[in-house]
């Protein structure tokens, strides 16, 4: 049977996991072969603003009677300070919306110490997790890995409704959830989305939680900011339900299940998320290791490792950010040069076929017909060219966003790992001094091969979502591709065929 909603953190044990998993997700019949969730409604793209490197997240602070508070009900013009001036459908900017590439943490172990990762390593957390709250890492065939959730969903972002409160006073837009294992929707307003990031971002300090689309943007019709948005935040929910962690985590569950008319259950979750302990140090008491022999992590080895994650975070970024402003420029001569040139020679070919219409021969109106339908073929070949970014170019975009979301949150989860390594190295040397007792010593490599642990499993699992998004993406946008190229040949031929009869 169908695990309850609040079965969560079950581990399965520290022998492995289930290889032949894979995500249960619905057939669509639109969608792409190979694509593991359906596709997003061609739209314009959206930019997400990166976080800002060496920095916590400073989620928005709301009393517990704030479901009803308006955070960001003006949601059409670009009126907040910090607001991306980019708009997709104009590619106005070229890149816009791109975050910079990944930067140093210029305080190397501010975020250690922020994260509770240097009290936890000192020994200094405490606290008792429950068997059930475990996160457990377990030893996959590529090396640690979040133990897969044994109840995989997925949630549906739909229907965007214009909603009002106050007697018609105040409007607000809520969005339809439908999560596949309860089957119930509930309605969220982005700044349910904005609260429950926060929380996530300031509970788990080495996952990388997905950035959320920024709060305004600029968008010329109210209807194309939404859009931009639901889409935004449809991939976030996807990425979301393919975290073994962030699935399970309470916050999430109450933020899906919890019916949208019930205030007082929805105070009564978000009161407890708030006063969760298993923050900070105490989220490292909550993960569960492999332990006995062939479990032990070599530190030289995992700091080589982390080092090139580092090293491949920081190229991809550049690369990402490079072909972010190549497509957007791309785009950009599509919607405008391309279109007015191909109707330019469109135009000249119907000045043309008029002039011949002034010979008033009947043998030649045929060809003038035939010349005039090739005008009216390249008139409307230059519109497919207009219209193709939001079909190909757009989705590519959109993921770019996503992903430097996900790059600008590493350096502090490295950041994380390096300051424990940094520990045990200073440990074994005050060893050697005597000034520190070896059992103290030991105490402290443990501590770091959990924060190890974990931080590879999280390096694991952003590469298994790299290669199934991005695979199904370049087979999407050469999908379209090809189908556009179709539609142009289609013109030509129907074009050609004109003149068979001239």
């Amino acid at each position: 049977s169908i695990c309850p909603t609040h079965l969560l953190h079950r581990c399965r044990g520290s022998d492995g996991i289930d290889s032949s998993w894979s995500p249960r997700r619905p057939s669509n019949e639109n969608q792409a072969p190979g694509w593991p969730f359906p596709l997003p409604p061609a739209a314009a793209g959206y930019p997400f603003p990166p976080a800002p490197y060496g920095g916590s997240y400073q989620p928005s602070q709301g009393s517990d009677d704030d479901w009803d508070d308006d955070w960001d009900d003006s949601s059409t013009v670009a009126d907040e300070p910090g607001a991306l001036g980019s708009s997709y459908p104009d590619y106005e900017a070229a890149g816009g919306g791109a975050s910079a590439t990944v930067s140093r943490n210029l305080n190397r172990f501010s975020t250690f110490v922020k994260s509770g990762g240097e009290a936890f390593v000192l020994g200094e957390a405490s606290g008792f997790v429950k068997d059930g709250d475990k996160l457990c890492v377990v030893l996959g065939p590529r090396g640690p890995e979040w133990q897969e959730n044994p109840y995989p969903f997925q949630c549906s972002i739909e229907d965007p409704t214009k909603q009002t409160k106050f007697k018609g006073m105040k409007s607000y837009i809520a969005y339809k959830l439908v999560p596949s294992h309860t089957g119930q929707q509930v309605h969220r307003r982005y700044k349910h989305f904005d609260w429950l990031y926060g929380r996530l971002a300031e509970k788990f300090p080495v996952i990388s939680v997905p950035h959320l689309p920024e709060k305004q943007a600029t968008g010329r019709f109210e209807e194309d900011f939404i859009s931009k948005r639901r889409k935004g935040l449809a991939w976030w929910m996807d990425h979301m339900c393919s975290h073994p962690v962030l699935a399970q985590c309470d916050a999430f569950q109450h933020f899906l299940t919890c019916p949208s008319t019930d205030e007082k259950a929805w105070k009564q979750g978000k009161r407890k998320a708030e006063k969760d302990e298993m923050v900070g140090a105490n989220f490292f008491l909550t993960i569960s290791v492999p332990t006995g022999p062939g479990a032990s992590l070599d530190l030289q080895e995992v700091e080589s490792q982390v080092d090139g994650f580092k090293a491949f975070t920081k190229k991809m970024d550049e690369s990402a950010l490079q072909l972010n402003h190549t497509a957007n420029e791309f785009a950009r001569k599509q919607v405008t040069g391309f279109k007015k040139e191909y109707q330019k020679v469109g135009h000249s070919f119907k000045c043309l076929s008029q002039a011949f219409e002034l010979d008033q021969q009947a043998f030649s109106a045929g060809l003038n017909q035939a010349i005039a339908f090739t005008a009216e073929a390249y008139d409307a070949i230059g519109d497919l060219f207009a219209d193709q970014p939001r079909q190909d170019l757009d989705p590519v975009m959109d993921l770019l966003a996503l992903y430097q979301g996900h790059l600008a949150n590493f350096p502090d989860i490295i950041h994380v790992q390096k300051g424990a390594l940094t520990k045990v190295k200073e440990s074994k040397r005050h060893v050697e001094e005597g000034k520190m007792e070896l059992q103290k010593a030991e105490g402290i490599q443990e501590r770091c091969n959990i924060i190890s642990f974990a931080t590879l499993a999280e390096i694991n699992h952003f590469h298994k979502i790299r290669v199934r998004d991005f695979k199904s993406q370049m087979q999407h946008f050469l999908q379209q591709q090809i189908l556009f190229f179709q539609k142009v040949t289609q013109k030509l031929e129907e074009a050609l065929h004109k003149y068979d009869s001239v």
